[in-house]
């Protein structure tokens, strides 16, 4: 009896119809698998559109703090920064206090009294009661450059590099005593230059005009400055003492002098 000959078709056919078979039973063991999963607490009716959006939310909690990590990683140098200037701020504050002289001015208008400048108690109410206007002379610019004279006080450093025969018997307290008090008398000639002229005097007026003449040279435009007549002050006057106190400013570059016909005049350094 003659065997029966297989066909390469056929056999063809079965392998295919076996794959088909094997994925339909592998996609019905999947969706077993997930209906496992979805009944194994019993009574919950998890939705899965639910959970999705509750994970995208994660996500999104996620990345924000991502990114504020991020931004704070991104401040730190100039966290640092900061801190370094800081620091820097604080050493500089520490040493002006450690130079600051004792008699620092504050809101006591005491100084500008007739007992330490040249004007007299009428005078100043006559100078206050003035508007601040600038005379006829003294232009805008030249006003506002001049502004609130200035206090360079002297450092400790600065008077220890002193020689013994220029300190003599100072001290850095009267020294920068000195200071303030040129600073008063500048600001005294700096007011009556500011004031009008028919708000003034007579007497005031001749020494506005007086101001007026010195204050037109080049070398003096402004700048702050007083005269050697102005030094009445308790510690700045014309004695030994307040000729050394000169020196020692001239000489440390806070003072400069100009002498103009009858008049010795210091003008106050800025810087």
């Amino acid at each position: 009896m003659e065997a029966p000959t297989t066909n390469p078709k056929a056999q063809t056919n079965a392998h295919s119809l076996e794959a088909v078979m094997s994925a339909f039973n592998n996609r019905i063991s999947f969706f077993q698998q997930v209906l496992v999963a979805r009944s194994a607490l019993p009574g919950s009716t998890v939705d899965l559109a639910t959970l999705d959006i509750a994970v995208q939310a994660m996500e999104h909690q996620l990345r924000a703090v991502k990114a504020r990590l991020q931004d704070e990683a991104d401040a730190l140098p100039k966290a640092k920064a900061l801190i370094e200037l800081s620091l820097q701020q604080e050493r500089r504050l520490k040493l002006v206090s450690s130079n600051l002289p004792a008699n620092l001015p504050g809101s006591d208008t005491s100084l500008l009294s007739s007992e330490h400048t040249f004007l007299s108690s009428d005078m100043e109410a006559s100078i206050e009661a003035a508007p601040t206007r600038s005379m006829d002379y003294v232009s805008q610019k030249e006003k506002k450059g001049r502004g609130l004279p200035p206090r360079l006080y002297v450092t400790i450093d600065e008077f220890e590099s002193l020689s013994s025969y220029m300190r003599g018997r100072l001290t850095l307290e009267k020294i920068n005593a000195a200071v303030d008090e040129m600073a008063t008398f500048a600001e005294a000639n700096a007011r009556l230059l500011a004031a009008p002229r028919k708000k003034l005097g007579q007497e005031l007026l001749e020494r506005a005009l007086e101001l007026r003449d010195f204050a037109t040279f080049d070398n003096v435009k402004g700048k702050h400055f007083f005269f050697e007549s102005d030094m009445r002050g308790p510690v700045l006057k014309m004695d030994n003492t307040g000729k050394a106190i000169l020196t020692v400013l001239r000489h440390l570059g806070r003072i400069s002098d100009v002498r103009t016909g009858r008049h010795r005049a210091f003008l106050l350094s800025k810087a």
